[in-house]
């Protein structure tokens, strides 16, 4: 079986700013959903947030990923519509995402079902 190669995404601002988030995620809920699936052996993770340079989805980045989990809470509109657009195109190519919490609001979920999910 081969390694399933998985980048976690997260803004990481709520958890900088709200100190009742920090408490519970104080390395970032990207850090906290990598360390659980690392704990399941057989996946190979990386982690990307907003505040990296193209929020960390290079196109590199997003070619070396089989499944992107896109964590978004507070800043889905800061979120560049290239990056949307580039990982948009990913996932057409076959690349699996997998959208959690408030990210049904997301700009790249909400161009991929072509609604406004308000």
């Amino acid at each position: 079986m081969s390694t399933i190669r998985v980048t976690v995404w997260n803004e990481y601002r709520h958890e900088r700013e709200n100190d009742a988030v920090a408490a519970v995620y104080p390395d970032g809920i990207h850090n906290a959903i990598t360390a659980g699936l690392n704990e399941h052996g057989g996946v190979e993770v990386r982690t990307a947030t907003l505040d990296e340079p193209e929020h960390g989805l290079t196109q590199e980045v997003l070619d070396a990923t089989d499944v992107l989990i896109w964590w978004g809470h507070k800043a889905h509109h800061v979120v560049d519509d290239a990056i949307v657009e580039r990982v948009r195109n990913r996932v057409w190519a076959g690349m699996g995402l997998i959208v959690l919490h408030s990210g049904h609001y997301s700009k790249i979920f909400r161009t991929l079902m072509g609604a406004s999910c308000s």
